[in-house]
């Protein structure tokens, strides 16, 4: 009995481990997916043109992500890629977050930036990238980015292993949802009011 309950786990185990190797976006059985709305796609269906409008655009006051994934674009169903191009105004940040589907490969176009993620033992690694350094964040680890130069901006393009790599900002997620105020409190090893104030800061601006 003791064996076969041996041989039973084994098997579990086995299977586990190969779901986690396949883990991230599956392999598809054709070329391409069309959606269903589609019914003769040719080479536009191929092409995203909502990148256009960065092209000599004035500099945002605040950080933005402009996203090529799947819901923008729809033609990298099944395609494993998508990409983002990070705008950072002088001294902003953007906040720390994790991708759970994919690891991101950030080529800095211009610029400098302090860049970082945090290990599962809870090592930083940080790094200072100027113009045309490649850095990549693991797949599902804590990451940020950060423009410290008080007068530059920088811009950053960022490569994802996924068509919907998914981001999960931890401010937002945390501080942002409808979490226990005394759950959080205790986390965090603060008080309430310290905890509502966090949330009131991160409140949209009416």
């Amino acid at each position: 009995m003791a064996i076969m309950f041996k041989a039973f786990l084994v098997v579990i185990f086995s299977l586990a481990v190969a779901r986690t190797a396949m883990a991230g976006d599956p392999n598809i059985l054709t070329d391409f997916i069309v959606p269903l709305n589609v019914t003769n796609p040719d080479g536009k269906f191929f092409t995203y043109t909502g990148f256009r409008s960065l092209v000599d655009a004035e500099e945002p006051s605040k950080f933005t992500v402009s996203k090529a994934g799947l819901a923008e674009f729809p033609a990298l169903n099944g395609q494993s890629v998508s990409y983002a191009v990070l705008r950072y105004p002088a001294g902003t940040t953007n906040p720390p977050h994790i991708h759970p589907r994919s690891a991101e490969l950030l080529f800095l176009a211009y610029g400098g930036l302090q860049v970082g993620f945090v290990d599962t033992t809870n090592k930083l690694f940080t790094q200072k990238l100027e113009a045309g350094d490649l850095f990549v964040f693991p797949k599902g680890l804590v990451h940020f980015q950060f423009n410290a130069d008080p007068q530059e901006s920088a811009l950053a393009i960022s490569a994802f292993g996924s068509a919907n790599a998914g981001t999960v900002s931890l401010p937002n997620t945390l501080f942002g949802t409808n979490i226990d105020d005394n759950i959080l409190a205790i986390s965090f090893k603060t008080d309430v009011a310290t905890i509502r104030a966090l949330k009131a800061g991160l409140a949209p601006k009416p």
